[in-house]
Parts: structure tokens; C-alpha cells; sequence
């Protein structure tokens, strides 16, 4: 499936979007919101749909709304590598860029606030609160592959498991303007294969690293989705990072 066959059918207003305060709008003034609600409209896809191809136009830029989307790329010889995660508020597309760079395929059921190319562009340059904070979202997302550089290339399965649970404890309580504490329950998006295919292990390694963090009660699994973590603590010594922070959100 493509994005041209996504399904159109939400409608929200920019002032009560959930992602509002993290995503790219987190600055906007109103009279900046009312312009933005003028070239928006929702796209939702299933798991498995296609968001947009490698190489594609992508004809609008937009914030994940709700939902997992993954990032591949495909070598010459036909092999695949997951190479990121679109998490709610992140940003799809690049302003000035033509066609995608990787893969977008919904994990999830996603939802996407998609803006119309041109006339975000078009705002963007001329809002300093846009573009102040475009610049900011994409030093987090710099500083997040450098991290992940780390994860895939320094640390054990198991340490790439509770990393992975790490970031996605710390996103989702971003999400409820919270922070990460003792007894935070948020949901695992992706399937055990996917996981796999992003940290570079096998879904046995996975599967088995998963069952040890439950059976020393770092983690609890309420169900196959859903993660609870009794001490956050306990979970970053297990990622191989400190309480102050050393994975990227």
C-alpha cells in the first residue's frame, strides 16, 4: 500500500492534538495553529501499509500522531535493515528534500498529521517558532542515532533490550508530560521480530533476554504489549546506562 491509498478520516483541532506540546507546533502562537489547521488533514494506515517508499515523493510532510512506524533500508543485494523508529511526535519527511531517504512502514495502527509540503515549507521559513523548532527536534534526532550507534555497536542483548525499553518508557511518559518512575506502564509497539530486526539479534536472543528481565522482576508484562517496570532504576542499570539519563528520548 501506498500513501496515496491511506485513509483520510480523523479530524482534530491543532489546540487539542495529544502530540501538540512535543511536536513540530510545540511553539506555535495561535494565529500560527489556525494557518497550520489550514493545510492539514489526517492519514491512518494499518500495520504492514506502506507509508512511503525510498526514493518516492513524498508529498507531504507530517507528525505522527499515534502509533509505530518503522524505517528501512534496502541493500543492492536485496537485504533489509531496520534503521529507526517513528514514535508519536516524530517527524516524517524533511523540508527541502524531495523524495524519502528510507522505508516507512506502519508497525502499528499510525496516525499522521500530514501538512501540505509546500506550505509548510512556506512557513517554516517564515516562523521562527517552526523552525527553531524543526532545528531542535532534529539535534535530538542526531543525538538518538548517536546513542543507537552505541546500543548496536558496544552493548549485549540483554543491555539492548532494556535500552530499547528505556527509550520507550521515556517517550511514552513525554507523551503524558510525565517522567519515567517507578511503576510505569507503557506499551511495547512492536513485535518481537521487529525488535529483533532493529537491535540486530535473533528472535530466540530476544525472546529469551525479555523472559529473564521478567523472571528477575525488572520488568512485568501485563500482556504481550504491554510493559509495566516496577524501578526504573533497575531497568537503566540493566541498559547499561545512569539515573541521570544516558539514553536519548
Amino acid at each position: 500500500m501506498t500513501q496515496g491509498s491511506a485513509r483520510k478520516h480523523l479530524q482534530l483541532h491543532c489546540g487539542d492534538c495529544p502530540i501538540r506540546h512535543r511536536a513540530i507546533c510545540a511553539y506555535c502562537s495561535n494565529d500560527e495553529l489556525s494557518r497550520l489547521d489550514s493545510i492539514k488533514s489526517y492519514r491512518s494506515y494499518v500495520p504492514g501499509d506502506t507509508i512511503v517508499w525510498s526514493g518516492e515523493k513524498l508529498p507531504f510532510l507530517g507528525s505522527m500522531v499515534s502509533g509505530v512506524a518503522t524505517l528501512s533500508s534496502t541493500l543492492a543485494d536485496g537485504r533489509r535493515q531496520m534503521v529507526g523508529l517513528l514514535l508519536p511526535s516524530d517527524f516524517l519527511g524533511r523540508p527541502g528534500r524531495g523524495t524519502a531517504a528510507y522505508d516507512v512502514v506502519a508497525a502499528t495502527e499510525v496516525t499522521i498529521c500530514a501538512f501540505q509540503k509546500d506550505a509548510l515549507e512556506r512557513m517554516i521559513h517564515d516562523s521562527p517558532n517552526l523552525g527553531n523548532r524543526l532545528l531542535e527536534m532534529t539535534l535530538d534526532e542526531l543525538d538518538s542515532a548517536r546513542e543507537w550507534m552505541l546500543l548496536l555497536g558496544r552493548k549485549t542483548a540483554r543491555e539492548k533490550i532494556a535500552s530499547l525499553f528505556v527509550i520507550m518508557a521515556r517517550r511514552d511518559a513525554a507523551l503524558h508530560q510525565d517522567s519515567p518512575h517507578d511503576g510505569l506502564v507503557f506499551p511495547l509497539h512492536i513485535t518481537r521480530e521487529a525488535m529483533a530486526d532493529y537491535l540486530g539479534l535473533t528472535i530466540e536472543t530476544v525472546s529469551r533476554q525479555i523472559s529473564a528481565l521478567r523472571r528477575e522482576k525488572v520488568i512485568d508484562l501485563a500482556d504481550a504489549r504491554t510493559v509495566r517496570v516496577p524501578k526504573f532504576e533497575a531497568l537503566l542499570d540493566e541498559a547499561g546506562d545512569d539515573a541521570d539519563g544516558g539514553v536519548i528520548d
